[in-house]
């Protein structure tokens, strides 16, 4: 039995009013062509606690995570996530970021908050910038605002080092780090921006004593 499956759920308000649940899980079932991990899978997930998934190897505690994150598509059950709250999750595919870069990746963990960023810098690095690219860019620096992240890479930053990635290493590629530093800062990806849901897989994975007691 092992427990490296982790749901972290923050404690929210929509207008003055408590979230109740932040998921809920209704009449989930999964079945591979001879064998059916779970079925009538009916469960509640409650903002301000943490959650852990239970079992021995094989019960299929990861594609659980996977169903709840979209990843995998549901048949049937049904997964229900409170409006505008955003979830994050442990990537465990350690190239998928190989060509960005270190400081790049983990702000990446909040793509609306980067696809914003993405855009902007493209807009201004255009020669030709015009009237409506004007108007665009202050689209996207209004949006950029509401998001309140004008510190994204000092936000970055702070993630990472006590994580023992230091500042060496925030402009290098993801290629050119060891596993075990992929792993720290694919963990600073996953914790970046602050989200309302979190689903860890085995989290402590490869890292070191001093970045799990920081965890």
């Amino acid at each position: 039995m092992s427990l490296y499956r982790l749901i972290l759920i923050r404690e929210v308000e929509l207008g003055s009013y408590p979230v109740k649940h932040m998921i809920t899980v209704s009449n989930l079932a999964l079945q591979f062509s001879d064998k059916k991990p779970f079925e009538d899978v009916n469960l509640k997930f409650t903002p301000g606690n943490c959650y852990g998934v239970i079992g021995a190897n094989g019960a299929g505690k990861s594609t659980f995570l996977r169903i709840l994150s979209g990843d995998i598509d549901l048949s049937p059950g049904d997964i229900s996530i409170t409006p505008g709250q955003r979830m994050a999750v442990l990537k465990q595919d350690h190239y998928e970021f190989d060509n960005n870069h270190v400081l790049e990746t983990v702000i990446m963990g909040h793509k609306e908050l980067f696809d914003i960023m993405t855009e902007k810098d493209a807009l201004y690095a255009k020669e030709d910038f015009n009237s409506e690219d004007g108007i665009k860019a202050t689209e996207l620096e209004e949006m950029f605002a509401e998001l309140d992240d004008w510190d994204a890479e000092t936000n970055a930053e702070k993630l990472l080092m006590p994580l023992n990635i230091g500042k060496k290493l925030h402009s290098k590629y993801m290629h050119e780090l060891t596993g075990t530093e992929k792993v720290k800062v694919l963990l600073a990806q996953a914790l970046f921006g602050n989200p309302d849901i979190l689903l860890l897989d085995e989290p402590t994975n490869h890292l070191d004593i001093r970045a799990i007691s920081w965890f």
